[in-house]
């Protein structure tokens, strides 16, 4: 268990071990988000939308022309 404190102007340090443990890097950001019960969970967020570029890219699939993703409409 890690323990940070908090300072007059609501800043605190994220502890190494958490900071190793999600792999934080400058810049990364942090979520927070409050449960009901008083719980609240991290979660970070340090991967760019560009690192997701043709995570979806299947090979095998057959590519749609634009004229006939029009014809949908």
């Amino acid at each position: 268990m890690s323990l940070a404190t908090m300072t007059s102007k609501g800043q605190t340090t994220i502890p190494k071990d958490i900071r190793d443990a999600l792999s934080l890097q400058p810049q990364d950001q942090i979520q927070f988000t409050l449960i009901s019960d008083g719980t609240v969970i991290l979660r970070a967020k340090h991967r760019s939308i560009t690192e997701m570029c043709g995570i979806l890219h299947d090979p095998q699939r057959k590519t749609v022309e634009l004229e006939e993703m029009k014809a949908w409409r």
